[in-house]
């Protein structure tokens, strides 16, 4: 589909997502929304993609919601989708669609990342960047709560205290301090952002497996609701006995006695085993 509040390319096997509202700052919109989603769609269902980077176009990664509706901007939905009852939160549907994604997925944040511009980027499995990158989880400065699942998300990245005093406060803070506190895994000149998450997942596009990484992406991010180690053992367990004949596996060993690169043969479209994780789970039906 043509995106037009997005930009979606791929070259050498990296899916680039460009939030692509520049004279807003890329503030979300249900239009973003949506193409966000049909983004993750293309990414997961070509094979030839190995890792997804996100971005944001001009100075900014995304400044938020577009508030362009006035006071009553959160009361706006486009309706259809509810969950438990209520309008379904916009920003969550990414997020979640993000969650599940089969592909890691890298976010370079290039300038202020603040409200859903910062909450869409917390089930990215990487976060890198920019000096002049800000932050804010300022919602309670809006008068509304933490969204897009960040309630979930951001306890388990950074702890209960450092989420709470960022929550609570709803005060927009520096690269540094969100480096400080593990929100971020790098920070980089704003010139070295991108070539950076580039060459992340280009190491993840030359040597691993696809559909290795794929089922990783599912036990590491299940496993952070897993009641106890026994779960992820027994997780383990199934997709090592479903992997450990396969032919990515074959490939894997024999290219490591040979001393040369892997040329991995298995596809995530069609090869993955039933043991991968369908997580996030989905209780409500929607």
């Amino acid at each position: 589909m043509a995106f037009s509040e997005i930009e979606y390319g791929v070259t050498d096997r990296i899916a680039t997502v460009t939030l692509k509202r520049p004279e807003r700052l890329n503030a979300f919109t249900f239009t973003m929304r949506g193409e966000l989603i049909e983004a993750f769609d293309q990414a997961d269902a070509d094979d030839d993609v190995r890792a997804v980077v996100v971005t944001g176009a001009g100075r900014a990664f995304c400044a938020g919601a577009d508030l362009g509706g006035g006071g009553g901007t959160f009361g706006l939905r486009d309706g259809g989708e509810t969950v438990d009852g209520a309008p379904r939160d916009g920003g969550g549907t990414v997020a979640l669609r993000i969650a599940r994604s089969l592909k890691p997925v890298i976010g370079a944040i290039n300038g202020p990342a603040v409200g859903v511009g910062v909450t869409m980027t917390l089930p990215m499995d990487v976060r890198l960047a920019s000096e002049t990158a800000t932050f804010g989880f300022v919602f309670a400065r809006r008068g509304i709560v933490t969204e897009a699942a960040s309630s979930w998300f951001l306890p388990r990245i950074v702890g209960i205290a450092q989420a709470m005093e960022w929550a609570a406060t709803g005060r927009v803070f520096p690269a540094s301090e969100a480096l400080e506190g593990r929100l971020v895994s790098r920070v980089h000149a704003p010139d070295e952002l991108l070539p950076a998450a580039y060459a992340l997942a280009r190491e993840i596009a030359d040597n691993t497996s696809a559909v290795s990484v794929a089922a990783i992406r599912r036990l590491m991010w299940s496993g952070l609701s897993a009641a106890s180690p026994w779960e992820a053992h027994a997780a383990d367990s199934r997709l090592m006995a479903e992997l450990g004949g396969a032919p990515d596996t074959v490939e894997g060993v024999t290219a490591f006695l040979d001393k040369r690169r892997a040329a991995f043969p298995m596809k995530v479209s069609k090869d993955l085993p039933p043991g991968v994780p369908s997580w996030p789970d989905d209780p409500y039906g929607v």
